[in-house]
């Protein structure tokens, strides 16, 4: 019998056996890398015959990992979630990323949008800063919509023209007496935003929670991670228990391990369960989870999602105009977690490559892994058919170089000993070079270059105390930096901006703003920060010891950094008073908060509204 791989997407017969995994696939010798950094192997595909042996080898890998409470209960850490100009143009990139007349969210690529609380088209804003969705008129600075969304607490959303769709998780206890007694499901909302109103066009709610998503152009893609559908009794007898769950493992059918997709639309109810051949697993799964992308076209009808599955776990997306990477570092489900000295040496993490180059459904490329750990989606890049790593493992942290041959990736280049004893705080690349910020007690910024794949190089390492949790390029060489200021022995003191010289190596920085006893949600989520070019302002929301729900607004004059307001809204009184986004639209800098959406003057930073989400 001919053997079939029933990889993501589709089904693809071979004859021979593919190795797959990491860096190399085949028989074939691995190629040679930096003689001082060993090659280590990784992920492999795994070859199926029939839906009986995706069931079998499930099972067989579940048993291995479940205990006598079930199987791990995992929580994924906050991620953090358009190829970048090939020289590393800051002012295209930010071209591409905010037009003239408005804003747009902070993405990684500017090729590939990002869900967000908050939306704008320059003539509204879509928001569900508060759970609920929201329209504002920009000209009239108005709500002229509020749609309450089925399911749960919205969380992110994608627009496009006149729809909206929006991610909303919903958790439902369904027995209180099982450790597992709980299904997460996240609802898909596609919004109708036409004349000015908001109504729901269909809602597609499928398995599992919301990881993150990716929009390029119209079509977006979005992936949840879902567990088996498995019942496991609280245990009396741990003994017991343990042989019991696996025997609760052998009798699920398979049904209870493939992601459902349920549509409401137009009236109608549609169940669709992915198609067993559709799955596909790396070697080292644990059988615990899944991820599965789904399709939805912005501009058409919604459909059930073109469903494509991994048997394997992650935590960080990272995506371009053609490729969607899931990335898993692990540490977040062993108990690895970062030290005060680094990330463990044990940790590594798993990559898998998506190609969404065309409108339908994903088609799986790749899957590959190297030491250590991810800082976030920024860690991650591909950049002329080559996907760059920056990763903290045990004492340092390095580089790696990655290009994808066959279904594996081999290790083109590497460079590691970056900052010993330290873990890494944030990574930008730009083109050929990145930067990259490690910290226990100083901040040593490293400048790289990678010009060569097969040689990278260190080419500057600037000591400073504090560190930058975000890095943001600017015009004419220079580089934003958004983090915490420190003491010369590692502690913490406050929000800060540095502006940083980049036209040498080592960088300089040649300014910085300190906002004693702040934090900002900027410095772990950078759609929170804003930088508006045309007129030099930056904006980051901040939270101080007087109280939280503030936006610093400093503006860039040359190379200093001035302070032109501290914004906060009208209504502190509110549960949750933090502003979490800024942006500009309507010739104004509006603040977003649950409580409503406020609307300041670019240029003196007064007050001209105040719309409240009453």
């Amino acid at each position: 019998m001919r053997r079939q791989w029933l990889t993501v997407g589709a089904v693809v017969v071979a004859g021979a056996c593919v190795a797959g995994g990491i860096f190399w696939s085949g028989d074939a010798t691995p190629p040679a890398a930096d003689n001082d950094v060993p090659y280590t192997g990784g992920v492999r595909l795994v070859a199926y015959d029939s839906c009986a042996d995706v069931e079998a080898d499930l099972k067989r890998a579940a048993k291995k990992k479940v205990t006598a409470w079930g199987l791990d209960d995992v929580r994924i850490l906050d991620s953090g979630p358009m190829p970048a100009p090939a020289a590393g143009d800051a002012k295209a990139e930010r071209a591409a990323a905010a037009p003239a007349q408005h804003s747009g969210t902070n993405n990684h690529e500017a090729d590939a949008d990002e869900p967000d609380l908050v939306k704008t088209d320059g003539a509204r804003i879509v928001t569900v800063a508060d759970g609920t969705l929201r329209v504002v008129d920009t000209a009239t600075r108005a709500l002229t919509a509020s749609l309450e969304l089925p399911g749960g607490q919205a969380t992110a959303l994608l627009l496009d023209r006149d729809r909206a769709l929006v991610a909303v998780p919903k958790f439902e206890a369904v027995d209180r007496d099982s450790p597992s007694g709980n299904d997460m499901t996240t609802s898909l909302v596609l919004v109708d935003l036409a004349g000015g109103g908001a109504r729901v066009a269909g809602t597609l709610t499928v398995d599992g929670s919301y990881l993150d998503g990716r929009q390029v152009g119209s079509v977006a893609r979005i992936v949840s991670r879902s567990q088996p559908r498995l019942r496991f009794p609280v245990p009396a007898d741990p003994t017991a228990a343990l042989e019991r769950n696996r025997e609760i493992i052998e009798e699920a059918p398979l049904e209870q391990w493939l992601p459902r997709a349920t549509l409401d639309a137009n009236g109608h109810r549609e169940v669709k369960q992915l198609d067993c051949r559709a799955m596909s697993r790396p070697s080292g799964y644990t059988g615990t989870a899944a991820l599965t992308v789904y399709t939805i076209d912005l501009r058409a009808d919604l459909g059930t999602g073109d469903a494509v599955s991994i048997a394997a776990d992650g935590d960080t997306v990272y995506g371009t105009a053609t490729s969607l990477y899931i990335a898993d570092d692990q540490w977040s489900r062993t108990g690895n977690m970062p030290t005060p000295r680094g990330r463990t040496a044990d940790v590594h993490t798993d990559i898998h490559q998506f190609d969404i180059s065309a409108p339908g459904t994903p088609v799986y490329l790749a899957s590959g892994t190297v030491d250590g750990s991810l800082v976030n989606q920024y860690a991650l890049s591909e950049h002329r058919g080559n996907l760059r790593v920056a990763t903290t493992a045990g004492q340092a942290s390095s580089v790696t170089v990655l290009t994808r041959r066959d279904r594996g990736f081999t290790r083109t280049g590497h460079i590691g000993g970056l900052g010993v004893g330290e873990a890494i705080q944030s990574v930008r690349y730009l083109g050929d070079t990145a930067y990259v910020v490690t910290f226990r007690r100083t901040d040593p910024l490293y400048t790289l270059d990678l010009a060569d794949p097969a040689h990278p190089r260190v080419t500057g390492e600037l000591k400073i105390t504090g560190y930058s949790a975000y890095l943001h390029p600017l015009d004419d060489g220079r580089l934003l930096g958004v983090g915490q200021e420190a003491t010369t022995q590692g502690r913490a003191t406050g929000t800060q901006v540095s502006l940083f010289d980049t036209t040498s190596a080592p960088a300089r920085r040649i300014a910085q703003h300190h906002l004693p006893g702040a934090s900002s949600e900027a410095e772990f989520d950078p759609h929170a920060f804003l930088y508006w070019a045309d007129r030099d302002l930056i904006a980051i929301p901040v939270d101080t010891a007087r109280g939280s729900g503030a936006v610093l607004v400093l503006r860039l004059v040359g190379d200093q950094l001035t302070e032109l307001a501290t914004l906060r809204h009208p209504e502190p009184s509110r549960v949750d008073s933090r502003i979490r986004r800024t942006l500009v639209a309507g010739d104004a800098l509006w603040t977003v908060s649950a409580a409503g959406l406020q609307a300041v003057n670019l240029e003196t930073a007064n007050q001209l509204a105040w719309v409240p989400f009453g």
